[in-house]
């Protein structure tokens, strides 16, 4: 008997035999799962997106796009993940000044996956234009691993009876470092971590965008293609009651705005699609769809943005951030669009009720909810370049 076929009847032994009859005997009323990712036990075919639960790295391993997500309808996410760099406090906390360039040997010594640096390069590439210095990319590539997760889980929750849940890898981590974790050694939440907040709200309204990401995505080589660019609305509804409400939405230029209303109703733990509304006549790089989701009392429950192009390629206006502070709250004012505004805390470590959100040239106030600091500076995707 060769040590592979030994070690995996010992492991059926125990996890598939022993152990179900144990929890079986003390807790009767637990189910008992033998491992994860798990199909039909025994070793078969573990990752089957028809049954159990399954792991799911073709994005970030194999570097395929965001958009690969959507190819899939597991049953069970339960393990899937995307990495990034920690903020400029934590990366200052393990480097002298010389080491601030991410291919340094401490900055590759603190990263938790083999070559993962340049993947992260990669997926930036894609995404968004060069960063013209290191904080800037240090902020770049946590919107990256916020976007990489937002594409999955929503699209997930669109298909909610056939999907029934995901486990992001990870939470947190055990020392200063580059990794999958919405929140670093120090407690200091990521762009991911104010995203999940959202991603993973009772009542969500997403948005599933066409547009060159998915329909073009290497635009020097298929220019002349004509694409689709369109949106179809999605409102998820993860409460014992039936949510009934109204989507606003506007098609955005820097001239002009195209807007609609549609009325909603997303039964108890279900969601509703709504009609697929066409752009196509539109230029990708200077149209955007702003959207959001108001409940029978008129409050915003769920709201967000979307492109039709990458970040890279949209004609971005100076939003011309500016912010007054007032006790504990923040106001952060754009003069046009501004795509995941981060507020920095300079002095001080600081969480506040929500960061990396989107403007419309129009103002947001949010309030601090931990920490101290008396400085702050904003920015946003226009200042990555």
């Amino acid at each position: 008997m060769n040590a592979s076929k030994e070690y995996k009847e010992r492991y059926l032994l125990i996890y598939e035999n022993l152990l179900p009859e144990i929890v079986k005997e003390v807790c009767p009323e637990i189910a008992y799962v033998p491992s994860s990712p798990s199909s039909c036990g025994h070793f078969i075919d573990p990752n089957n997106e028809n049954y159990g639960d399954s792991h799911y790295w073709e994005v970030w391993h194999n570097e395929k796009p965001f958009t690969e997500y959507r190819k899939h309808f597991f049953r069970y996410l339960s393990e899937f993940g995307f990495e990034s760099m920690p903020n400029e406090k934590t990366v200052n906390s393990f480097t002298l000044p010389s080491d601030r360039n991410i291919f340094s040997r401490v900055m590759e010594m603190h990263q938790r996956n083999k070559a993962a640096n340049g993947k992260i390069m990669n997926y930036m590439a894609q995404t968004y234009l060069y960063p013209g210095d290191f904080e800037t990319l240090l902020y770049a590539s946590q919107l990256l691993q916020a976007e990489a997760i937002r594409y999955g889980v929503e699209h997930f929750r669109r298909y909610r009876g056939r999907w029934m849940g995901a486990v992001v890898w990870q939470l947190n981590d055990i020392w200063p470092v580059a990794s999958w974790a919405s929140i670093d050694y120090y407690g200091r939440w990521k762009a991911l971590h104010y995203a999940e907040k959202k991603m993973f709200a009772p009542i969500l309204l997403s948005c599933e965008e066409t547009g060159e990401l998915s329909e073009r995505p290497f635009c020097i080589t298929e220019r002349k293609k004509s694409i689709e660019k369109s949106v179809r609305f999605h409102v998820a509804n993860e409460t014992w009651k039936e949510f009934t409400g109204s989507i606003e939405w506007e098609l955005r230029t820097p001239d002009a705005a195209i807007s609609g209303i549609l009325s909603v109703t997303a039964p108890s733990f279900d969601g509703v699609f709504l009609e697929k509304i066409d752009f196509s006549d539109k230029d990708e790089r200077g149209v955007y769809v702003s959207y959001r989701l108001r409940n029978k009392e008129n409050t915003v429950v769920s709201e967000g943005t979307t492109l039709f192009t990458p970040p890279k390629h949209f004609k971005f206006e100076n939003p011309e951030l500016s912010f007054t502070v007032e006790g504990k709250k923040i106001t952060v004012s754009s003069r046009a669009y501004a795509k995941s505004v981060e507020i920095v805390a300079l002095d001080g470590d600081v969480r506040f009720s929500d960061n990396y959100f989107d403007l419309n040239g129009d103002s947001k106030t949010v309030e601090i909810v931990e920490g101290n600091a008396a400085s702050f500076k904003v920015r946003s995707v226009y200042d990555i370049r």
